[in-house]
């Protein structure tokens, strides 16, 4: 009797306040998801979470010092990726942020490469930047991994003490060039003796995340891992 009077008041909330699908616009989907199963199914998965010398890592060889890199899934324009990174960085779609985050944790407990994190730093914003937007991605994304792998957020770790423009419309070396020292170690006590997890929403270059890798690095005993939602092929 209970659960006949819980699943109609869940068809009648759901008949006030439709839950659609991002991808197709479906209802048929759980009130916790994004994605209905078909549109989840593709994403298009990279498997770097439990592969070695994958083509994230490779950017970084020789850039910094890291113990691992991975990217959930690749990016494409024009895709359902792009546009649930859209809705989060510039819609104000803060559920796409942690959602994203979730599947990263997802991939990240099937793979041995990312089991001994100490705690996940998001990328930091501009505090500018992050006060027009009113959060950032990166800690969103960071709290949905948590959900799953119950790794501490260390929210005050590192600043961004630079303001710089979008990048998407430089190349690699003025890319490198922008972001030498955007970074600095705020609460050097967070980080000192552990293994970091530096996160954020997509990687091309990787010149934002090498210019925060090595201001982290710099201190001693401190290791870093690098994951993101996309990566940009």
């Amino acid at each position: 009797m209970l659960s006949s009077i819980k699943s109609y008041a869940k068809d009648f909330t759901h008949l006030i306040f439709p839950h659609h699908c991002e991808g197709c616009g479906t209802d048929v989907l759980n009130d916790d998801d994004l994605l209905c199963a078909k549109c989840l199914h593709e994403l298009p998965a990279t498997n770097y979470f439990s592969s070695a010398n994958n083509p994230v890592e490779k950017i970084f060889y020789g850039r910094c010092n890291i113990v691992s890199a991975a990217a959930a899934f690749y990016f494409t324009k024009n895709s359902l990726l792009q546009h649930l990174l859209i809705q989060l960085k510039y819609k104000s779609n803060k559920e796409v942020g942690y959602f994203l985050g979730r599947l990263m944790g997802l991939q990240m407990q099937q793979s041995n490469k990312f089991n001994c994190i100490d705690g996940l730093v998001p990328l930091p914003l501009n505090p500018k930047k992050e006060s027009k937007r009113g959060y950032n991605q990166a800690a969103l994304i960071c709290e949905g991994i948590t959900e799953i792998l119950q790794i501490p957020i260390l929210y005050n770790a590192v600043e961004r003490v630079v303001f710089t423009e979008t990048q998407t419309k430089q190349d690699r070396i003025h890319r490198w060039q922008n972001m030498e020292n955007v970074f600095a170690i705020k609460n050097l006590a967070s980080i000192q003796n552990k293994h970091i997890l530096l996160v954020d929403d997509v990687v091309t270059t990787g010149a934002t995340l090498e210019a925060c890798a090595n201001a982290i690095l710099q201190n001693a005993n401190t290791k870093l891992s690098i994951a993101t939602v996309a990566y940009t092929i």
